[in-house]
């Protein structure tokens, strides 16, 4: 195969990176925007929402797609309605203080890894994707299936911008995101605000990880990749900045595809990282800083 063909392949795969990366960061960029919280507990709702679709398609029986379609809708829910009794248990509490919310999201990882661990062991086990597509290009044949992951990542997020910029939901988290203070005087109840954006941003990663589970399998240990890449995309992007999030998701999940594919893995993950120090020397505000 020549040069075109690879970089094809490669540009392709980016594309799946990016998209469940971008579904994972948006949620990550949400919950700093809104809340100025830094979610360290993030990667592990990414990992919540990877065993849940295992646990639910094994319950579901009949053909597999039923099973994703019921772990693609309640997986969310689930993880989602764990962040939101986190929140309102530990970071209610704290008064989200940023240095004290680090360290408590920091132990709700731990916490989340060994239940994954009691609960569903240390194995990685895979989930059936919904259907056996697979597309024949003039040099290769490509899943169908990882195609799909990339619209239906993109529709989420189209959803997600239509809600946060044209409901009135979207307009008290971004009135409260302005201003707390004064949102709270306009009647707004802030801390039920926080506690739906926690979930929101929880139940992405999850709907990322459900996604790419079929790809990826299950593993209690998943969340650091995507925890990881999820910080170094909000910060080029810039913090709490979502458009920026999805250039930023755009750039590392093709630039990764492209070098794993020609050059290692590692070598990705290590230019990604030292992106973000030039980024963070020269433009420490991020790419899109302060832009929404």
């Amino acid at each position: 195969m020549e040069f075109g063909p690879f970089l094809l392949l490669a540009l392709m795969e980016g594309m799946v990176m990016s998209a469940v990366l971008a579904l994972t960061a948006v949620g990550l960029s949400l919950v700093f925007g809104v809340m100025r919280v830094v979610n360290v507990a993030h990667g592990e709702f990414f990992m919540l929402g990877a065993v849940a679709a295992w646990f639910v398609t094994q319950a579901v029986p009949g053909h597999p797609a039923l099973g994703f379609a019921a772990a693609l809708l309640l997986a969310p829910l689930f993880v989602g309605a764990v962040a939101a009794l986190a929140d309102g248990l530990i970071l209610k509490r704290l008064n989200y203080d940023p240095e004290a919310t680090i360290v408590a999201t920091i132990g709700l990882s731990y916490i989340f890894q060994q239940a994954a661990l009691s609960f569903y062991g240390p194995d990685a086990r895979p989930v059936l994707a919904p259907f056996d597509l697979r597309l024949q290009l003039p040099w290769f044949g490509y899943s169908g299936y990882k195609i799909a992951v990339v619209i239906a990542a993109a529709l989420i997020l189209i959803g997600i911008w239509l809600f946060m910029t044209r409901s009135r939901a979207g307009l008290v988290m971004r009135a409260t995101q302005a201003d707390r203070d004064t949102a709270r005087a306009f009647g707004i109840n802030v801390d039920r605000v926080f506690a739906t954006v926690f979930a929101l941003g929880a139940a992405m990663a999850a709907m990322g990880a459900v996604l790419i589970v079929p790809i990826q399998q299950a593993h209690y240990l998943m969340g650091h990749d995507p925890l990881l890449l999820s910080f170094i995309v909000v910060i080029i992007g810039g913090l709490g900045s979502l458009r920026g999030t999805l250039v930023a998701a755009l750039l590392i999940g093709l630039s990764d595809g492209v070098i794993s594919v020609f050059f290692s893995p590692t070598l990705a993950k290590i230019l990604a990282t030292l992106f973000v120090a030039l980024v963070l020397v020269f433009r420490p505000q991020g790419l899109f800083g302060g832009q929404r």
